[in-house]
């Protein structure tokens, strides 16, 4: 079993459910006692927040470079980061290893291909939902990508950092979810990208009237799959 290399802590909300999954899906796989192999690097998120307000991407990149080194020379045989926004300085940790970053985009883009849809809905942070990084991704794989007006990002924005990062997961906001979700169903969007991890948190495939694209347990079963050296086949939402 390779042993898999956690960039987490951005929120810890989410990174729990990354350690959760991955075990769950090893003990899934292999029966009995089996457990993940993980090493996990946790930053502070406060300070990785503060860089992204300030637009400081090259020194948020920086930090998570080093931990990532720190990671390989503790043994990891492969990285995931454990949320999606910060995919955008991927290619700044990548170049600091020599071992394999799993990328949460191709992880999502392989589960709609093979779900047969062309055009989806991405939901995340604004830095996810409105810059290149993760949408030029995800268009590499042949697939539309639709966002919601901006009233709308603002909203699931807010819920995000207001609310989920902190463990508040409320009703009222899952209805809001599901309110955006159903709009962009109606302007042609044939399911949705949860490209947030803490998203995860508020809906599932019950909230939506669209196919739902969890990134996280897509993220994580990938990850798995390389641990365990085995073809992935991504679970139900």
């Amino acid at each position: 079993m390779r042993v898999i290399g956690m960039l987490g802590g951005m929120s810890w909300e989410s990174t729990a459910q990354y350690y959760r999954l991955a075990n769950e899906l090893v003990r899934d796989r292999l029966g009995g006692l089996h457990s993940a192999r993980i090493l996990l690097s946790s930053l502070d998120f406060a300070d990785i927040e503060s860089l992204q307000v300030h637009g400081e991407w090259e020194e948020a990149g920086r930090r998570l470079a080093q931990s990532a080194r720190e990671l390989e020379a503790g043994g990891a045989e492969m990285l995931v980061l454990c949320t999606n926004t910060m995919h955008k300085v991927a290619e700044q940790i990548q170049a600091a290893v020599t071992i394999p970053l799993l990328h949460i985009a191709d992880a999502a883009a392989r589960a709609v291909i093979a779900a047969g849809l062309t055009t989806v809905a991405l939901l995340g942070t604004n830095f996810t939902m409105e810059q290149d990084f993760y949408r030029e991704r995800l268009a590499r794989s042949g697939l539309t990508i639709l966002t919601p007006p901006p009233v709308d990002r603002a909203a699931v924005h807010r819920i995000i950092y207001d609310e989920l990062c902190l463990g508040i997961v409320q009703d009222r906001s899952r209805q809001i979810y599901h309110d955006i979700i159903t709009r962009l169903s109606q302007v042609g969007a044939e399911g949705v990208i949860l490209g947030c991890t803490e998203i995860e948190m508020l809906i599932s495939q019950n909230d939506s009237p669209i196919p739902v694209f969890p990134t996280t347990r897509l993220h994580v079963d990938a990850a798995v799959s390389l641990s365990l050296d085995i073809e992935s086949t991504p679970s139900s939402p």
